[in-house]
């Protein structure tokens, strides 16, 4: 038998914490806007707040804005459909005499920026705050947004930065691509650079399925050569109070996941996004199927990691 040491506490994140989670950033927003800003993913210590089913949130907007196909769209809708079909990352931060801001830049890429249709969400890697905006050719407007309650410790101050740097009006520059990158001129002369990825749906074209796995630690060999190692994964399913009632058998998964990096030591389970893939881009089949090993014909997102036990 395997011996399990827990982390420091079994690292949980089942879903009553996500839906009290979702339950007090609700109560934060203002009333029309609340459904658009639901966090989920928070440890019942206070640490991060996942950002992907915010995003997929704002996704479900573009969808209805890139299929209209023959609209002519204004500079604002145009500007629009590229900044909220894609997620954005804080890459770099200056001030006035272009020195790097270093509570923004020692983050590590944590700070994120996502557009709904009415509001602006952004996060350095704790609380989520959420804002109303005017986009006016390309001067972004942001009014005083609501926020979670969560203390962040050491990110605390540079929550306190980027917030008032959002603040007010600041211009906007696009430089479009595969990776585009956004920069924002603030009213302080400073200057914030965001790399874009294109959100899940944006990217798949298609709304994602809610899975849960369970991820052993030891990986297997998988291919004829032995050189190839594949994760184990078992699916896992939970009632709707947050109780896992049913877990499958193990397979072997020859495929990836977006977003997890699978270190051997730790035996979990993932929250994931599954996307199914374009007609053009799965082998010819007669007729679709739900198989789970029918791997080929998904794309699989990591949402949240909400179980995690280290094995000796």
């Amino acid at each position: 038998m395997v011996g399990r040491a827990k982390k420091s506490a079994l690292t949980t994140f089942l879903l009553p914490s996500i839906v009290a989670v979702s339950l007090v950033l609700s109560a934060c927003q203002k009333e029309n806007t609340a459904h658009d800003n639901e966090g989920s993913g928070i440890s019942n210590t206070g640490e991060k707040i996942d950002s992907l089913a915010i995003e997929d949130r704002a996704s479900d907007t573009n969808s209805a804005t890139t299929e209209s196909g023959s609209t002519t769209f204004t500079p604002e809708e145009k500007l629009m459909n590229t900044l909220s079909r894609h997620r954005w990352s804080l890459v770099r931060a200056t001030d006035a005499n272009e020195q790097p801001i270093s509570e923004l830049t020692d983050i590590d890429g944590q700070g994120t920026l996502v557009f709904n249709p009415e509001t602006l969400i952004y996060s350095v890697g704790c609380n989520t705050i959420s804002a109303a905006y005017q986009l006016q050719g390309h001067t972004l407007g942001i009014e005083e947004g609501m926020s979670t309650k969560m203390s962040c410790s050491d990110l605390d101050m540079a929550e306190n930065t980027l917030n008032t740097l959002m603040l007010g009006n600041s211009e906007l520059k696009i430089e479009q691509g595969d990776s585009p990158v956004l920069t924002q001129f603030t009213n302080d002369n400073v200057t914030l650079v965001w790399n874009g990825r294109l959100t899940p749906q944006a990217k798949y074209n298609s709304k994602g399925e809610t899975v849960f796995w369970a991820v052993n630690a030891k990986e297997v060999n998988c291919d004829m050569n032995g050189e190839k190692q594949c994760l184990q994964v078992r699916p896992v399913t939970y009632n709707d109070q947050g109780v896992k009632v049913s877990e499958g058998k193990w397979r072997v998964f020859a495929g990836e996941i977006d977003g997890y990096q699978h270190d051997g030591m730790h035996e979990e389970v993932l929250r994931l996004q599954r996307y199914r893939l374009e007609t053009n881009e799965l082998i010819e089949s007669d007729e679709t199927t739900e198989n789970d090993n029918d791997d080929e014909k998904y794309a699989y997102v990591l949402d949240a990691v909400i179980e995690s036990a280290v094995v000796e």
